[in-house]
């Protein structure tokens, strides 16, 4: 090999590691250019090449400067060759001289923007313009320097590790990225470390990873740890740059704690009034854990034996409820001990045991009293009574009593809505009660009572209590015929015949049932016609006792059933039943209710019925008619004395000669009579005369007082005759040897008579009070 191939050799083999690491970085073309012709024709001559050294440009230096130098081996110094650049950044970033090959760096640069720049570079004569070397491609790289800090990444850094676990146990990873260029120097090796958080944590300082440096840590003690964790790079040497971050660790809890009553001693106290499922009040024990660990059910150990309270766990504030199971009587109990146990729902037995995992306390209960209403015995009361029992039998007693200490007497009473009839009634002190009116037990067969408790007291606190009475049944009601029996015989009817079936009742109630005996009337003479056969079953056949019945000859017949009962005593009743001869159908069937009936007789009913009709339908019009009649009268007559009602009331005045004064008179007049006596106050009064009649005499002063009493009344009333009018003189009658008592005849003149054409202060017209005409007398 000659001396240039040796020289190509030694200057690829220079180069290569900078391709291969970064270095340094040659043409590719000619790299291949090269190799072939160092493989293949290396016994040919070596054209001549490109010569550069190694070209790094540190960053954010941003002082102009030169940085390196292409230059063409054909280059002999004479400035014949024309350097061309060419690529990324040339003319802006890098410039060269076109003389010398120089490279110069006009920009600072950023690595962390654009580690390295690709350019072109090209060798022309000048004189002819030709290219000396092929153009060639050239890496220029941007030299790091530690100017970016670390920075965390995934933040924010939140965890959660179980209380009580061991060293070592891994909690989290944190994990920071640096900018610059990991494979130049130191400046992206990171190293971390903890600066909050010791003795209870410890970082890796490569990894990052975050485990435990303090065993056994209690959650109840200390929940949330901040943990600060610092990175720096350059492997934490003086001059690099850190960052930080904080790492929230929390402790999940695990039940290593059990309940724990605060107090030995929870005291309430409740009305004995209040009603079951009353909440006597609260307790609580506490528990460290939380969540399901810290869930528990309490219970009651009743050191007394009773059940009178219950008590359960509140979900949601893990409280013990106490609540009232069964009512409350002051006067029976008054206080209540009782022992309450809390236990754990989840027990784990790898932190504490099982006896740790609970605990006891004691409660204690008073009851206060209440005046409560008086308290009945039994409920309900149910008595029974015969219907016989007499007015004033007791029934029974119903007791109440006041349970209060102060023990009020107490005073009964039936509700009178209960008892309407008044039955019954009780004696107010002792409750006992008695029959108060006639029973029977076919009208009411049981009454149901409600019986008052009042106590004496200023709150009259009061009870009441159903009485249910029922009446048992005596023999008291005779049996009947269960119906209307309308038995009929066929006129073709053979002895021994069922002429009818009879049944009976009876409104009675025995405890055995009823049981009805029928037979005829004893006699001396049997019946030739009909036989009555008891069937035992409450039931009797009528039997016809001989044949050939003819309606001809007898319609009807009558046939007395005696009934009697099973009860004690014994009752019984007699019905008399019609049998009626029928000519039945051809079906035994009998038309006409039993009896034939002809048709012509049919038709004279049913003429005298509508005659009947006729005669009532005329006289219903008739006292229509009357009546209205009377209605039109009366409304007439109402207005004629609407009409003098004015006048009714005037008094005729005169003046007596040589006088100033007047004289009121009142008129007599028939048609203002005000009352009549009806018939009947006169019958008494002509029988009360006549009874005394006998006794008294006419000196007699009940007989004078009487006799004056009724002068004045004849004298008051001016309705009644003699009437001051010729026109009714005729009522004074004329037959009288006393002569009249009108005071018409104590002038000369008839007053009636006379003819006025002017009154004057005098005279006045009657015809108002009369109802007469225009020409009637007046006075």
């Amino acid at each position: 090999m000659d001396n240039c191939s040796a020289l190509h050799v030694l200057l690829m083999i220079s180069i290569m590691p900078g391709w291969l690491g970064g270095d340094f970085i040659i043409s590719k073309k000619q790299h291949e250019i090269r190799s072939s012709e160092i493989s293949h024709r290396s016994h040919l001559r070596v054209r001549r090449g490109w010569i550069w050294s190694q070209i790094f440009v540190e960053e954010e230096d941003p002082t102009p400067r030169k940085i390196g130098q292409l230059k063409s081996d054909y280059d002999t110094g004479d400035f014949t060759i024309k350097y061309i650049l060419s690529g990324e950044g040339a003319s802006e970033i890098f410039k060269i001289d076109e003389y010398t090959g120089d490279i110069y760096l006009s920009q600072r640069l950023d690595r962390e923007l654009k580690p390295f720049y690709i350019l072109q570079a090209q060798a022309i004569n000048r004189s002819s313009k030709q290219p000396v070397e092929p153009e060639s491609e050239f890496i220029i790289k941007v030299q790091d320097i530690n100017d970016n800090a670390p920075e965390f990444i995934n933040e924010p850094y939140v965890s959660s590790i179980p209380e009580m676990c061991p060293t070592g146990t891994t909690v989290i990873q944190v994990t920071a990225t640096d900018a610059d260029d990991p494979m130049f120097g130191n400046n992206a090796k990171l190293i971390y470390s903890i600066l909050e958080g010791e003795p209870y944590f410890s970082v890796e300082p490569k990894t990052g990873i975050i485990v435990t440096s303090w065993p056994n840590m209690d959650r109840e003690a200390r929940e949330t740890y901040l943990v600060v964790v610092q990175v720096k790079d350059m492997l934490g040497l003086t001059g690099g740059y850190s960052a930080t971050t904080t790492v929230t660790i929390s402790l999940m809890d695990v039940n290593d704690n059990g309940p724990t009553f605060q107090h030995n001693l929870y005291t309430f106290a409740i009305s004995e009034s209040a009603p079951v499922g009353t909440t006597l009040g609260r307790i609580m024990a506490d528990d460290g854990d939380v969540g399901l660990n810290a869930k528990m059910n309490y219970s009651l150990e009743d050191l007394e034996e009773s059940s009178t309270f219950t008590i359960q766990t509140d979900p949601d504030t893990q409280e013990g409820i106490v609540i009232l199971a069964q009512p409350l009587d002051y006067e029976t109990k008054r206080r209540f001990v009782i022992a309450v146990e809390a236990i754990n729902e989840n027990i784990d037995t790898r932190f504490m045991s099982a006896y740790e995992f609970r605990d006891r306390t004691t409660i204690k209960i008073t009851v206060t009293n209440v005046d409560e209403p008086p308290i009945f015995y039994e409920t309900p009361y149910n008595w029974k009574v015969l219907e016989s029992a007499q007015i004033g039998t007791q029934v029974g007693t119903v007791y109440a009593k006041d349970t209060d200490t102060t023990n009020n007497a107490i005073r009964y009473s039936i509700l009178k809505s209960s008892d309407t009839r008044q039955m019954f009634k009780i004696d107010p002190s002792n409750g006992t009660v008695y029959v108060a009116n006639l029973l029977d037990r076919e009208t009411a067969a049981w009454y149901n009572l409600t019986i008052d408790a009042k106590e004496n007291s200023d709150e009259q606190l009061s009870s009441s209590v159903s009485l249910d009475i029922t009446l048992l049944d005596i023999n008291d009601n005779v049996p009947t015929l269960s119906q209307d029996y309308q038995p009929y015989v066929c006129e073709d009817t053979q002895a021994g015949e069922l002429i009818e079936l009879i049944s009976a009742t009876d409104a009675d109630d025995p405890v055995d049932g009823h049981h009805f005996y029928f037979s005829m009337i004893p006699d001396k003479h049997i019946n030739p016609n009909f036989t009555i056969r008891d069937n035992q079953d409450n039931t009797a056949s009528i039997l016809a006792r001989r044949s050939t019945f003819t309606h001809h000859d007898r319609t009807h017949y009558h046939l007395p059933v005696v009934i009697r009962d099973s009860g004690s005593p014994i009752l019984s009743s007699t019905t008399t039943l019609t049998i009626r001869v029928c000519a039945c159908q051809p079906t035994g069937h009998c038309p006409s209710g039993g009896v034939e009936v002809s048709l012509d007789v049919s038709m004279q009913i049913l003429l005298g019925l509508s005659v009947c009709l006729i005669i009532l339908a005329v006289l219903s019009t008739l006292m229509l008619a009357v009546r209205k009649y009377k209605t039109l009268r009366q409304e007439k007559m109402a207005t004629q004395e609407l009409e003098t009602v004015e006048f009714s009331e005037k008094i005729l005045s005169f003046a007596i000669p040589d006088t100033e004064s007047t004289q009121t008179v009142p008129l007599r007049h028939p048609r203002r009579r005000e009352r009549k006596l009806c018939r009947e106050e006169v019958t008494t009064s002509i029988r009360m005369s006549l009874r005394h009649s006998h006794l008294i005499g006419p000196e007699d002063t009940v007989f004078q007082q009487f006799i004056m009493d009724r002068l004045a009344e004849a004298d008051e009333d001016p309705y009644v005759p003699p009437f001051d009018c010729m026109h009714t003189y005729t009522f004074e009658g004329t037959g009288s040897v006393t002569g009249s008592l009108s005071s018409l005849e104590s002038a000369i003149f008839d007053p009636c008579m006379i003819q006025t054409h002017d009154a004057g202060p005098h005279l006045l017209p009657l015809s108002p009070w009369l109802g007469a005409a225009a020409d009637e007398t007046s006075f």
